[in-house]
């Protein structure tokens, strides 16, 4: 078979650490991948580059370098492709760089969403699927955090993007029939992440000597999720598209819009986990203790995220369970080959 036989999928975000494995399980699956990336500088651009040049061992993948938000670049995507599927990763990220940068977040989580969805309103894919995160539920303390809960009280610009974009999500999908999932996930962790995240940041300092900061004291907890199980529930995702108004819905704790084809599910793991627990994680994988510096509460935190799991169990029979032991070993072992320590 050759590549233009296959079938086409669009990941947007494809040089992010999400992105780069939701590519090649894709790729693995049978599809042909179009990536489209602006390797921005908010970290590491060698970083983007080698995930990119990763990807491009495959005959399967291509990429577009450029911003999603200029005008009409998707659309030219969508319709040379006219894709089966499109996982849509690329924002700009981080809740603490929103707070001295919201306008980064205006342009690429805002007007680049906006794109994204005008190119699949001339072009509709069978199934679209954009990324939202936990921070979405805001200052919600009920937990484990339910997609049916109300979620108005979003902590942050980079949350209050993400909430807009399942609002904008939704309403092109009732206005023009789109197929659309939103994926709410928790504190996603994994070899190849990024250097913004705890993990990462843990792990340099410690193999370098040096103090990590721990925020609120240490009294924090997280829904850590590894990266290979979000990726296997995305992909099961991608193959379970809402129903049109009038299906079937699995119950109370079901998301399914009444007026469109439309859901948001979780993708976490389903516990808790004590930030300080993360840490005694890392300390067992690098073999070191770790030099603590305990500093107070950043704004826009919070304090705790957990995943209700029962909707993504029922709609594909699968739920991440990668214990965070196992997990942080695994990405302080591609660290250390990465960074040749």
């Amino acid at each position: 078979m050759t590549r233009t036989d296959l079938p086409a999928a669009i990941v947007t975000g494809s040089a992010g650490f999400i992105g780069m494995h939701v590519c090649e399980r894709l790729i693995s699956d049978g599809y042909r991948v179009v990536g489209i990336d602006s390797l921005s500088d908010y970290y590491s651009v060698e970083l983007k580059q080698a995930r990119h040049a990763r990807l491009g061992r495959h005959e399967a993948f291509s990429a577009d370098i450029g911003k999603i938000e200029e005008p009409g670049r998707l659309m030219r995507l969508f319709e040379a492709h006219r894709p089966e599927i499109v996982i849509h990763l690329a924002a700009q990220a981080g809740v603490r760089y929103s707070i001295d940068n919201p306008r980064s977040y205006l342009e690429a989580n805002l007007q680049g969403t906006f794109e994204l969805l005008e190119a699949a309103r001339a072009h509709p894919p069978r199934h679209m699927l954009l990324a939202s995160t936990s921070s979405a539920y805001g200052a919600n303390t009920e937990m484990p955090y339910r997609e049916t809960a109300k979620a108005d009280t979003q902590m942050s610009f980079y949350a209050a993007t993400k909430k807009a974009n399942e609002a904008m999500a939704h309403s092109y999908a009732h206005l023009y029939g789109l197929p659309t999932t939103m994926f709410r996930f928790f504190t996603v962790y994994g070899p190849w992440g990024r250097p913004d995240m705890a993990l990462f940041k843990f792990t340099r300092a410690i193999l370098n000597g040096e103090a990590i900061d721990i925020y609120n004291h240490g009294d924090m907890k997280r829904d850590f999720t590894y990266v290979d199980d979000l990726v296997e529930g995305i992909r099961r995702l991608a193959d379970v598209a809402p129903g049109h108004p009038g299906a079937a819905s699995l119950g109370e704790h079901d998301s399914l819009s009444p007026v469109a084809p439309f859901r948001v599910v979780n993708i976490g793991n389903g516990s808790a986990v004590a930030l300080m627990d993360f840490v005694e994680a890392i300390e067992a994988a690098t073999g070191r203790v770790a030099q603590k510096r305990f500093l107070d509460m950043q704004p826009g935190d919070v304090p705790a995220t957990w995943a209700d799991t029962r909707l993504i169990k029922d709609l594909t029979g699968y739920a991440p369970a990668t214990h965070v032991a196992e997990g942080v070993e695994r990405f302080v072992a591609w660290y250390r080959s990465y960074y040749g320590i």
